[in-house]
C-alpha cells in the first residue's frame, strides 16, 4: 500500500493528524490540507488514490471543492466526512460529486472499511470498458454516458447507481442491495433517497427515449432492462 496516498482535507487539525496517523498505521501514505483552497491545489498537483473531505472548510467549502475536483477528475473516490447527517445534506453531498458520506463521530474501522471498498473497485479492471444496452452507451473508464448519441451528464452518485443497474441488467434488485452497493451498508433503509435518485436517473436517460430501461416492481425493487421481465 506504500504507493497509495490519501488526501485528507480537514480543518480540525487534531482530527486531521489522528486520521493521518491511523491511515499510515494501516499502510497508506497520507497528506493533509487544513482548508479548501489548499486541498484544491494539492488535489490538482498530486496523484491521490482517494480523498477524505470535510464540508465545513475555510476558504472553499467541501461541496464546492468536490465540484471543482470533479471538473477534472471524475474517477477518484471522494468520501465526505462531516457532522451534517441529514438526508438533505447527504443528497447535496452526492450531487456535488461525493461517492460516500460518513457522519462524525465515527469509528475509524468503519471509515477504513469504506476506503478499502473504493480502492478495490479502483484496482479492478472491468471486463467491459464500453457497456451498451439498447441505444444507451456507457464508457466505464471515462464515466461518460450517451443515449441515441446524445451526451447525458450525470452526477457521481447517479453514475454509480446507473453502473449498478447496468452491471446487474435484467435482474430484479432489492432496495437493500442497491443501498449496499451505492450508499453503504449502514445507510438507513427507510430513507426515500433511492426513489429520489431513481427519479433523477429516469428523467435523464428514460424520459425522452424509448424503450424505457428503468422499471419498478412494486414491493420488490427495481430492474434495468430493455424488455419487460
Amino acid at each position: 500500500m506504500e504507493n497509495i496516498c490519501i488526501l485528507i482535507v480537514e480543518d480540525e487539525q487534531r482530527l486531521a493528524e489522528i486520521l493521518k496517523k491511523q491511515l499510515e498505521e494501516s499502510g497508506f501514505r497520507a497528506d493533509v490540507a487544513l482548508d479548501g483552497y489548499s486541498g484544491k491545489m494539492m488535489a490538482a498537483r498530486n496523484c491521490y488514490s482517494l480523498i477524505i473531505l470535510d464540508i465545513n472548510l475555510p476558504l472553499l467549502n467541501g461541496y464546492d471543492l468536490c465540484k471543482e475536483i470533479r471538473k477534472t477528475n471524475k474517477r477518484i473516490p471522494i468520501i465526505m466526512l462531516t457532522a451534517f447527517g441529514t438526508a438533505d445534506n447527504k443528497i447535496i453531498g452526492f450531487d456535488s460529486g461525493a461517492d460516500d458520506y460518513v457522519v462524525k463521530p465515527f469509528d475509524f474501522r468503519e471509515l477504513l472499511a469504506r476506503i478499502n471498498v473504493f480502492l478495490r473497485r479502483s484496482d479492478l479492471r472491468e471486463e467491459e470498458d464500453i457497456v451498451r444496452i439498447a441505444d444507451l452507451e456507457i464508457d466505464v473508464a471515462s464515466k461518460t454516458v450517451s443515449r441515441s448519441k446524445k451526451k447525458i451528464d450525470l452526477t457521481a452518485k447517479e453514475f454509480a447507481l446507473l453502473e449498478v443497474f447496468v452491471r446487474n441488467r435484467d435482474k430484479l434488485l432489492s432496495r437493500e442491495f442497491i443501498i449496499e452497493q451505492v450508499w453503504g451498508i449502514d445507510f438507513d433503509p427507510s430513507t426515500n433517497i433511492i426513489d429520489v435518485y431513481v427519479n433523477y436517473l429516469r428523467k435523464k436517460i428514460d424520459k425522452d427515449f424509448d424503450p424505457k430501461l428503468i422499471h419498478t416492481k412494486f414491493g420488490f425493487g427495481f430492474y434495468f432492462s430493455d424488455k419487460e421481465i
